[in-house]
């Protein structure tokens, strides 16, 4: 779905209407988390956002609260939408003129304190998407006590627009990996400051 402006509320909620009730766009639910099918590219993203456990509470409440989204060009909504398993949310991109509406829905939730603490998700795509495939977010604690956000997505085009243009958009989620690294230490280093 196109939008010539960011889509206020109610078109999102609309969007999320349609799609709540649909299947995911592909058959691999929960690769993310036991290896990535074959025809699918892979994109894998690791950077470390710091040391110790406050860096890792600041990592956990930025996925809580969708804050690898919030770049400018691409967004997540609803942020108040629960990090759990079958939660809808709708990301937002915007590029080349237009903003555009994708849907999906989150597959599983990891949360774990042994043998190590990590916090993250993944989600999936639904007929509501430029793409198909999934896409994992995840921060974990290291026995030596450093902290990493980690992106893991496998996907697909879905739509003739995008095979059409499909070196671009390739451009475009290497982009979103970066930025959203970047944005992620950002967040992470801005809340344990606060606190300090």
């Amino acid at each position: 779905m196109f939008q010539y402006q960011f889509p206020d509320s109610d078109i999102i909620d609309s969007f999320l209407a349609t799609q709540r009730s649909q299947k995911f766009s592909y058959c691999h639910q929960g690769k993310t988390a036991t290896g990535p099918p074959e025809g699918f590219k892979v994109d894998h993203t690791r950077v470390k956002l710091g040391h110790g456990e406050e860096i890792f509470r600041a990592a956990k409440d930025a996925l809580r609260n969708w804050q690898q989204f919030e770049l400018g060009w691409v967004a997540a909504r609803p942020i108040t939408a629960e990090i759990r398993e079958g939660e809808t949310v709708c990301v937002i991109g915007h590029a080349g003129g237009f903003y555009w509406l994708n849907a999906s829905r989150i597959v599983y939730v990891i949360d774990e304190d042994q043998p190590h603490s990590r916090f993250g998700f993944a989600y999936g795509t639904l007929p509501g998407h430029m793409e198909m495939g999934e896409e994992r977010f995840l921060v974990e604690i290291d026995p030596e006590g450093d902290v990493w956000y980690e992106i893991l997505a496998f996907s697909r085009p879905k739509r003739w627009i995008v095979w059409a243009v499909y070196p671009y958009m390739r451009t475009l989620q290497k982009r979103f990996a970066y930025h959203s690294a970047e944005r992620m230490k950002q967040v992470v280093h801005q809340s344990v400051a606060a606190v300090a």
